[in-house]
């Protein structure tokens, strides 16, 4: 019986000349979603439209919205305006603010992200983190005690360093930064930093006047103690009612997700208990302190007010770039999250417009909000508040809002996920963990940055320590796999095959041609007679997607190295 052989040639098309591969390679770096496909064969009108969707998505979903959708989003706003209005008084205390400039942030970035912005369930608001990160940069400069006049005009002008950098990073379609704060440093960040928030607010829980600028738990710990005259217990009675209040909600709404607005409405009723108490029962009388006068009006402009001082310029910049970016990447997240319970998506260049805390979207999504309308209602009412109500809210007891800021920073330190960290990943948890030290320990900024560089010196220990492996045969088929993870896998006599995993350029080349040749010399002290028994070395490229030319000119000196050896070197599965 005759055997007949045939060959089949592969035809591979033509190299790409460097215009095409670089276009290629921009489109993938800036626009992976491809969101244009959706204006080609389309009609000039219809174009134009679709562009105008894309780029401004409120006329995207404003067409078909109805009455139907009105009703969910009026309730989920009206419920988001019940949580931002402590919420904005608590946490423009917590950055030494005055308070009416947190309920101004809750007026019109709604508006804006609710015509930018991509997602349908994230509330604007004030964020604690950045908060406390703002203050805490500013004031190694100017503090809001010696000169509060200078450090608002501070203040101001880092937030608009932070404006400015998100809107050049979402037009600019330069998302892929902020990818590079993994999850496990905003674990960290996030924990660390409900630590030191929970512990600044000591000073407001225990009546106290005096205290650290410092973030650092040491410093904050000391300054506790230090000033320990201060306190005042009915401070300290108060503030633990409405602390315990507050967690009692939150329990609720754990045990019972359909009570979750027993949660949301819980802040706002705290605030509106401590004015009554403040006002009935004078408590300024026994040292509560109160938040004091809130004048009415919308807010104005504050352009006027920027300094861009060359001596004050340095702070201004790095409080705007550092947070910029932890807003970005937290908010991203956040909207991330909520759109995958329901199948979205989001375009994270877009949510650079603006971004949300958590507490509050997560508010917004079980109210049942339908479209960013919900963010317009807010708005809407918070505009009303600050023309009419505002006022009532001044005899707000600073020990409640300290009490809303501690118990919305407990439900941020996420002990399962730092667990879940070490289970999967060790050095995972090591960079979690470097930031919440760093963090608690040092300072916000330093933290963040040593997790962020230990992240970046992981991805470049496996961008230059490529895997590599060593491949047999399973039994019993014509499958090749790594030694290693099968065991039983069979080794052809005579011929070793490696496998690359990843694209060979200058950073990783010599340790390929070294780990190479350390394969073949293993190999060869596996001889009993300890003659060269390698004739033959097949490279698996199926993991190598690139090559530089430091990596050709690689490959070709480990094939000069296998001909002085007399073993014949061959490629398996190389890209064209």
């Amino acid at each position: 019986m005759a055997v007949t052989s045939s060959t089949h040639k592969v035809n591979f098309g033509g190299p790409r000349n460097f215009v095409t591969t670089f276009k290629s390679k921009c489109k993938e770096t800036l626009f992976p979603d491809d969101p244009f496909a959706q204006f080609k064969n389309e009609k000039p009108s219809l174009r134009a439209r679709k562009a105008l969707q894309y780029f401004i998505p409120i006329f995207e979903w404003i067409s078909t919205y109805n009455f139907k959708m009105f009703r969910y989003d009026v309730l989920a706003g009206i419920t988001i305006t019940s949580l931002a209005i402590p919420q904005g008084i608590s946490y423009a205390k917590l950055a030494d603010l005055p308070p009416i400039i947190g309920l101004y942030s809750s007026f019109v970035p709604p508006l804006i992200y609710a015509i930018f912005g991509s997602s349908k369930h994230l509330a604007v608001g004030t964020v604690a983190a950045c908060s406390l990160l703002i203050s805490e940069i500013i004031e190694r400069k100017v503090t809001a005690k010696d000169d509060p006049t200078l450090y608002l005009h501070l203040v101001f002008t880092a937030t608009f360093f932070t404006g400015i950098l998100q809107t050049a990073l979402g037009f600019l379609r330069l998302g892929i930064i902020v990818d590079f704060l993994s999850h496990s440093t905003i674990t960290g960040f996030m924990g660390g930093t409900a630590i030191i928030i929970c512990l600044q607010q000591l000073k407001g829980l225990l009546g106290m006047k005096t205290f650290t600028h410092k973030t650092d738990v040491i410093s904050v710990l000391h300054a506790v103690f230090k000033y320990r005259n201060e306190w005042k217990w009915e401070c300290a009675v108060v503030g633990i009612i409405f602390l315990a209040f507050l967690q009692f909600t939150r329990f609720l709404r754990q045990r019972k997700a359909k009570l979750f607005w027993v949660s949301a409405i819980a802040p706002i009723i705290t605030v509106i208990v401590g004015c009554l108490f403040a006002y009935l029962a004078k408590a300024e009388r026994f040292g509560i302190q109160i938040v004091g006068n809130l004048k009415r009006g919308l807010n104005p402009s504050s352009l006027h007010l920027l300094n861009f001082d060359p001596e004050y310029l340095p702070f201004t910049l790095k409080t705007g770039i550092i947070t910029g970016f932890v807003a970005l990447a937290e908010g991203i997240a956040i909207g991330r999250s909520f759109a995958i319970l329901k199948n979205e998506q989001i375009d994270g260049n877009k949510e650079m417009v603006a971004f949300g805390p958590f507490s509050k979207t997560a508010v917004n999504f079980n109210s049942g909000c339908k479209t960013a309308m919900s963010n317009i209602v807010m708005a809407i009412f918070m505009m009303l508040v600050l023309l009419f109500l505002a006022p009532v809210f001044s005899y707000t007891p600073l020990v409640a809002l300290s009490a809303i800021i501690m118990s919305a920073m407990l439900g941020l330190i996420d002990y399962d996920e730092a667990i879940h960290l070490f289970k999967v990943d060790k050095l995972d948890f090591c960079i979690c963990m470097v930031c919440f030290f760093g963090v608690t320990f040092i300072s916000m900024d330093v933290g963040l940055m040593l997790s962020v560089g230990l992240a970046l010196l992981r991805a470049l220990l496996y961008v230059a320590r490529p895997a590599t492996c060593k491949l047999g045969k399973i039994p019993d088929s014509e499958l090749y796999r790594d030694t290693e993870q099968y065991p039983g896998s069979i080794l052809i006599s005579g011929i070793l095959v490696l496998q690359l995993g990843s694209p060979i350029y200058f950073a990783n080349c010599n340790y390929l041609r070294e780990r190479i040749l350390r394969w073949i010399r293993d190999e060869e002290k596996l001889s009993d007679s300890g003659s060269n028994t390698i004739e033959h070395v097949l490279l698996d490229l199926s993991g190598v997607s690139s090559i530089d030319m430091t990596g050709i000119s690689s490959l070709s000196e480990i094939n000069r190295i296998l001909e002085a050896k007399r073993i014949k070197a061959f490629l398996s599965k190389a890209f064209n």
